[in-house]
Order: C-alpha cells, then sequence, then structure tokens
C-alpha cells in the first residue's frame, strides 16, 4: 500500500492539541482488534441501546425520503417537529413552552455545544460548575466554548450527587452556569424530585446564573423516583436550559437528533449558530420525530428489560470482594468503586496502579472490557464504569468472571 506523500509540516491549533484522547475509545479500539484476532470478548463499554430502532420510526424517515423530503430545512428544526416536542415537553414534564422555544439539533451533544457556545464568552474567565464523575465530553465543551469547567465532586457514600450547598459553594461572580446531568453517566443513579427543588430554590439566589439541565435518561428509570424537569419550575424556568434527545429512549443513537428547550434568545442564538456549523439535522429525519415521540408503550417494554438487567448487574457485582457500588437507579450504567486492588498485582502478575490499569488487565487476563473512570472526573480514578446495554446471559458471565478474577487477587 502506497503511503501518503502529504507529511506534517505546519502546526495545528492550541483548540485542537487541548483536547485529550478518549480511553474509551481506545479500550473500543483494543476490543475490536481482539475480536478480528477471534477472541471472544465481553463488552461492558457500550454507551447506546442494544435494540434496532423501531420499524414505525424507520418508515417516516424512509417515506419522507421517498417523498422529496432531500434539500435544506430551517436551522431550529420544522414546524411540525418543534410542535411535537414543545407537546411533549409541556404534557410529560409541565415545562411550560412553545414551539419558540424549541431548538433541534445533531444529537444531544451537539446541543449541548451550542448552547454552551450561546452562553459563553472566550477571555472573560466564565466558569461552569459540575458535579462530578461527570460525562467525559461536558469538560472539553466548556473548553471549546471559551469557559472553564468547576469540578463539585461527589462520591458512591452520597450516591455521586451533592447537596444545595455544596453547589453553591462553587458560585463564584465568574460562574456562568451550572450543569446537572440526572438519570447521570457514569453513576447511574439520579436527584430526587425534593433534592432537584431544593437546588431550584438556591437557584433563585442566583438569577443570572444558568442551568443546563441534561435529561437525555429521562425514561429510563428503575425505581420509584420520579422525574422532574427543573424547566417545570416557574421560579427558576427562564434561567434552565433543557437538553434531551431522542437517542437513548427511542434507541435512535445513530439518527443525530436532539433538542434544547430554553429562553428564547438563547434558542436563537443556538440557531444562528447551527445556521453557520452545519445547517439543521438530515432533511428526511425531521418526520420520524412526531412518531418516536408517541411511542410510550414501547419505550416502556425497552425500560422494562433495562430494569431486569439493572437488577441483575446489581446483584452480581455486590458479589465482587472488596468492591463498593451504588444501585443503578436510571440510564444504563453502574460505576463500581475498585480502588481497593491499587497497588495489588492481578492474577496474571501485572500491578494494579489505578484503573486504567485495571481495566487493561482485566481485558488481557479476563477479555472482558470495561471503562476505566479517570475521564469522568472527580472520583472517577477510582472506578470502573460497566453498561448493562446487553444481554442478561452476557452480564450474568461477564460481571461473574470479574468476580471470580478479583476473588484471586
Amino acid at each position: 500500500m502506497q503511503s501518503s506523500t502529504i507529511l506534517p509540516s505546519m502546526e495545528i491549533s492550541d483548540r485542537a492539541k487541548s483536547i485529550p484522547p478518549s480511553i474509551t475509545l481506545a479500550i473500543s479500539a483494543k476490543v475490536k482488534e481482539m475480536k478480528a484476532a477471534g477472541k471472544k470478548v465481553i463488552a461492558f463499554g457500550a454507551g447506546e441501546p442494544d435494540f434496532a430502532t423501531h420499524q414505525k420510526i424507520c418508515d417516516a424517515a424512509i417515506d419522507s425520503l421517498k417523498s422529496g423530503a432531500t434539500h435544506y430545512m430551517p436551522s431550529a428544526g420544522t414546524p411540525e417537529a418543534r410542535g411535537a416536542i414543545a407537546n411533549k415537553l409541556r404534557t410529560e414534564n409541565n415545562i411550560d413552552c412553545t414551539q419558540a422555544n424549541i431548538s433541534i439539533n445533531a444529537g444531544a451533544k451537539m446541543s449541548i455545544n451550542l448552547a454552551l457556545m450561546s452562553i459563553l464568552d472566550a477571555g472573560k474567565n466564565q466558569e461552569v460548575v459540575v458535579p462530578t464523575p461527570a460525562w467525559v465530553s461536558y469538560k472539553p465543551m466548556i473548553e471549546l466554548a471559551g469557559g472553564s469547567m468547576v469540578e463539585v465532586p461527589t462520591t458512591v457514600d452520597s450516591q455521586f450527587k451533592c447537596s444545595p450547598e455544596e453547589l453553591e459553594a462553587a458560585i463564584t461572580p465568574n460562574t456562568k452556569a451550572i450543569m446537572l446531568n440526572t438519570p447521570s453517566n457514569p453513576c447511574g443513579t439520579m436527584y430526587t424530585p425534593e433534592e432537584l427543588r431544593a437546588i431550584a430554590t438556591m437557584l433563585e439566589r442566583h438569577p443570572d446564573v444558568y442551568i443546563l439541565s441534561d435529561e437525555i435518561y429521562e425514561r429510563l428509570i428503575y425505581s420509584d423516583i420520579e422525574h422532574l424537569s427543573l424547566g417545570s419550575i416557574p421560579q427558576i424556568a427562564g434561567q434552565v436550559i433543557t437538553i434531551n434527545g431522542l437517542s437513548k429512549a427511542f434507541a435512535m443513537t445513530g439518527w443525530r437528533i436532539g433538542y434544547v428547550c430554553a429562553p428564547e434568545n438563547v434558542v436563537k442564538a443556538m440557531n444562528t449558530l447551527q445556521s453557520q456549523i452545519n445547517t439543521s439535522i438530515t432533511s428526511f429525519c425531521y418526520a420520524a420525530i412526531p412518531i418516536a415521540l408517541e411511542m410510550n408503550d414501547e419505550v416502556e417494554s425497552m425500560r422494562q428489560i433495562f430494569a431486569k438487567r439493572a437488577a441483575l448487574m446489581f446483584e452480581r457485582i455486590q458479589k465482587w470482594p472488596n468492591v463498593e457500588c451504588a444501585q443503578p437507579t436510571g440510564a444504563f450504567y453502574t460505576f463500581p468503586k475498585i480502588s481497593y486492588y491499587f497497588g495489588k498485582t492481578s492474577p496474571a502478575g501485572t500491578e494494579i496502579t489505578n484503573a486504567v490499569s485495571f481495566a487493561g488487565a482485566l481485558l488481557e487476563e479476563t477479555k472482558i472490557a470495561v471503562v476505566p473512570g479517570d475521564d469522568f472526573g472527580g472520583c472517577g480514578p477510582d472506578h470502573i464504569r460497566l453498561s448493562f446495554a446487553c444481554s442478561e446471559e452476557q452480564i450474568t458471565e461477564g460481571v461473574t468472571k470479574i468476580g471470580d478474577w478479583l476473588a484471586k487477587f
């Protein structure tokens, strides 16, 4: 194979160099390499449902494509799709909104990026307060938008939740926003309505601070805790930017459909930015949005399957020696603390110094892939993340094998 004649000779930007490589992707690449070599690997790294998108949703997009929806679309989204989202938020989330408060974007990740770019100014030392461990993309996205992330550390003992007092202690004159993800990736836990109302009461004392409420896992809850949207609390509604999308609850990760509900000035800014970045989401995907949002029975069926998997994985992890784990109440992750094994030697003789070496030894010695918690911040380096977006058979086999491996240290 002929090598490229284009050699690197000029500098790339500081912005590009500042973004660290993903440990998650490195693990995924290693898994693919092992599978290509014919090895059986059990992977607990996937952050997406292992279900196919429902045929009704696919048919809506196919019919739209066949009918000629192949041209430019409004950057904010079509009126029909925005109307369906606004209706969903009013009826299901009790958020008082209209189409004017909705922006549809290429995935919830793009929604967060655009929202941050709309409220943060580079060079003004603006801060976003984030409870950690938190999703790995928050910090890079905040920094790319010109801000800095201020961590509020949590622990497994608090189910990875922080109090209003802890959040308020992190607020300074430079604070522009708070980022809250409930249910949480990577922690698999969630705030109760009472805890969220207490945070809202605190926010009333800081009317110039936005709160970005990432609710992408709102439909995947496995306890008697009810989901509460912060945007439904009238006293702070003008401060709330609600982030959501179709990826998780509707098994549509590859469709890249996210949306924001926010004050009109924020939405207008986001739409302007989007018009210059990628114009809009794919034209024929808009028709699928109203169809998906009506599929409550199908979502509930998937939730029930995830609930069984959550209970099974937690039951099995509790049998691991010298490991602490919060019970998963939402999303599809568990986040056990495995730092007891730091400074020890694995069954095959690998010295375990941190979560990365732990995950590496686990993969090499048992052919089981997990995500080390280092990239999630806070106490994350003491933890590993396992996704139960996989079969019960895989969970039983894989989690049992990890327990057997730990018992041989």
